[in-house]
């Protein structure tokens, strides 16, 4: 089984599921997707199986922080530049099984998805 998860490292709840994932004994890659940068592609295609609404996350500081212009133009046309430019927007943690893809972390969600 591959395990990747995706978020930023000084998240909260990122944290939290690191730390869930480790405790489950889960053998996980972890990507900061801030500090190590996205990959146009990797996040096309999560746009693609997720939606970008999913995907964007309205509730950060960073979204706050857009014009009402940035705001109002967004749509599945512009989402991926406006992440790209912005990856702290993007919602966390998203994690990967086996090309699976789950965005957010509940305990009782990834005690499901692991079988524990």
């Amino acid at each position: 089984m591959t395990v990747t998860l995706y978020g930023i490292k000084n998240c909260d709840t990122v944290k939290k599921a690191r730390k869930w994932l480790e405790q489950a004994g889960i053998d996980y890659r972890f990507v900061d997707h801030r500090a190590d940068g996205l990959d146009p592609e990797l996040l096309a295609h999560w746009l693609d199986v997720l939606g970008w609404e999913q995907v964007l996350n309205k509730r950060g500081t960073t979204y706050r922080t857009l014009s009402d212009a940035d705001k109002a133009s967004l749509g599945p046309d512009t989402a991926a530049a406006l992440l790209l430019a912005h990856p702290a927007m993007i919602k966390r943690p998203l994690l990967n099984i086996d090309g699976e893809l789950h965005l957010g972390f509940k305990p009782e969600l990834y005690a499901r998805l692991f079988n524990q």
